[in-house]
């Protein structure tokens, strides 16, 4: 059986965005979400609103044609939403790039990305594979943040085979 990378991408970018709404779910409270330890730039709960207006704008609306409208601003501005409010985001997060990913063919994927990135054109399954890293990338700070910030060594599985597509 031969997968499309439309295939692969959707698979992988809605694991990971599951895999982050378990971790917000892992914080014992709504508080611990929202501190900055020392040398931590920015919150667990700051880098989860990112992940998902990144995405829901440069997935779902740039390919998908969802009309997301991002507010990049307030990803990082934004303080004390509580895990089930931002579970909530993440959850719309994954149902509309579910639907985004049903509307991005091989073709869109093997053309150019509609939108220059730091003013270059770039092929958009490139950037898709880039949006995945980081999603990855952001997704693990979150991991280790909940660590030292809660003091639990607990894993929530973040990096499952099980949903990946068996052969």
């Amino acid at each position: 059986m031969t997968t499309s990378i439309t295939s692969t991408l959707r698979t992988v970018v809605l694991r990971e965005l599951r895999a982050l709404d378990r971790e917000i779910a892992a914080y014992p409270d709504d508080e611990s979400l929202w501190t900055t330890p020392a040398g931590a730039p920015n919150s667990a709960g700051n880098l989860a609103l990112h992940l998902a207006g990144n995405l829901r704008h440069f997935i779902g609306a740039a390919l998908g044609e969802t009309g997301y409208m991002r507010d990049r601003d307030s990803e990082f501005s934004s303080k004390g939403l509580s895990r089930d409010e931002l579970r909530t985001i993440v959850s719309d997060a994954v149902r509309e790039l579910g639907n985004a990913f049903d509307r991005i063919t091989d073709e869109k994927l093997n053309a150019e990305y509609p939108i220059p990135i730091q003013d270059r054109k770039i092929q958009a399954s490139e950037f898709l594979v880039h949006l995945a890293v980081h999603l990855g990338y952001h997704l693990g700070q979150i991991d280790y943040h909940r660590r030292l910030s809660t003091a639990s060594s607990e894993s929530v599985n973040t990096m499952s085979v099980k949903e990946l597509t068996p052969v």
